[in-house]
C-alpha cells in the first residue's frame, strides 16, 4: 500500500472564520469523538509494543521517547509523569525532543530535520541493547526521529513508533509500529489536534499497562506514587484507612514514617 500523509490532507471543513464559535466547537467535537475509534483499530498493534517494553523495563533497561514539536513534548509529559504517579526512578522512562529542553516552550527552528542529532541525543544518555526507543512523529516523517530510529536499528536497540500515516517511513523504521489514523485535521495539518489526541492516549496505554504489569499499581490504586503534595498524602491516607481498616490518624502517622503507601501497608500486614 502506498504512503498517503492524510494527516496533510485538506480539511472536511472550509470558510472556519465565518463560522460562529458554536459551529467551530461542534465540528472540533465531532472531529474528536473519532480519535478513540482509530486507537482502538490499533489496539493490537499497541500491545505488542507494551509486550516488548515490559520485556526491556523488566530486564533492567529503560524506554526513551524520541520525538519533535507536539510529539516530542507529549512524550516527554508522558515520561515524566511517571515518577510521580507510579514511584519509578526519572531514569527508568525518557522524554527526547528535538532541539533540547529550550523546545520544550518554544519552537526550535529546524531541529526536527537534523538526521545526525537523535542519536547524538540518545548517545548522551548511553542508550544501550537493554533498552527500547518510542518514535513518535504525527507525519511519520520527521528526519529527526526515523533517523534516530534507523540508527537504533543498526545497532541491535528495540524499537516502536507512534504515527497517524500508514506505511510512513517512521513505520517501516520502526521494529513494532503503531498506526493511529485519525485522517485530515479540522485545521489543514494542524495535526497537534486529533493526532495529537491519538498519541497522547497511546502513551497513557503504554505507560500506565506497563507499569500495572511492572507490579506499580495494587488493586486499583497508585500505591508507589510519590507524596509530592497535600492531595496526594490525603488520597494516600485514605488508601490505607481503606485496606487496613484504621483512623485516619493513625493512617497520616504511617505515611509519615514510611513515606509511602505500599511500604506503610507491607508493614502492618507483614512487619517488614
Amino acid at each position: 500500500m502506498d504512503f498517503i500523509k492524510t494527516t496533510e490532507q485538506d480539511s472536511n471543513y472550509n470558510h472556519l472564520e465565518i463560522m460562529s464559535i458554536n459551529e467551530i466547537l461542534n465540528h472540533i467535537n465531532s472531529e474528536d469523538k473519532t480519535v478513540p475509534l482509530a486507537v482502538e483499530k490499533a489496539l493490537p498493534q499497541i500491545n505488542k509494543l507494551i509486550e516488548e517494553v515490559i520485556v526491556k523495563l523488566e530486564s533492567g533497561g529503560r524506554l526513551f521517547y524520541v520525538g519533535a514539536g507536539t510529539s516530542g513534548r507529549l512524550g516527554i509529559l508522558d515520561a515524566s509523569e511517571c515518577p510521580p504517579t507510579f514511584g519509578v526512578s526519572q531514569e527508568l522512562v525518557i522524554g527526547i525532543i528535538a532541539g533540547g529542553d529550550s523546545a520544550i516552550r518554544k519552537a526550535v527552528e529546524f531541529a526536527e530535520d537534523s538526521t545526525t542529532q537523535g542519536w547524538e541525543d540518545l548517545k548522551n544518555f548511553n542508550v544501550s541493547t537493554q533498552d527500547i526507543v518510542v518514535g513518535i512523529a504525527a507525519s511519520g516523517t520527521t528526519p529527526y526521529v526515523i533517523a534516530a530510529l534507523n540508527k537504533c536499528n543498526s545497532n541491535h536497540i528495540l524499537t516502536g513508533c507512534i504515527t497517524c500515516n500508514r506505511n510512513s517511513p517512521l513505520s517501516k523504521a520502526a521494529q513494532f509500529p503503531i498506526e493511529v489514523i485519525v485522517g485530515p485535521e479540522f485545521v489543514t495539518g494542524s495535526s497537534r489536534m486529533k493526532a495529537g489526541t491519538a498519541q497522547k492516549l497511546v502513551l497513557n496505554m503504554i505507560s500506565t499497562t506497563t507499569m500495572i504489569k511492572l507490579g506499580k499499581v495494587k488493586g486499583n490504586k497508585m500505591v508507589d506514587m510519590q507524596l509530592s503534595n497535600n492531595k496526594l498524602v490525603d488520597r494516600g491516607v485514605k488508601m490505607l484507612m481503606k485496606e487496613l481498616n484504621i483512623s485516619s490518624q493513625e493512617a497520616l502517622k504511617l505515611l509519615e514514617k514510611y513515606q509511602n503507601v505500599r511500604k506503610a501497608i507491607q508493614y502492618v500486614k507483614n512487619g517488614e
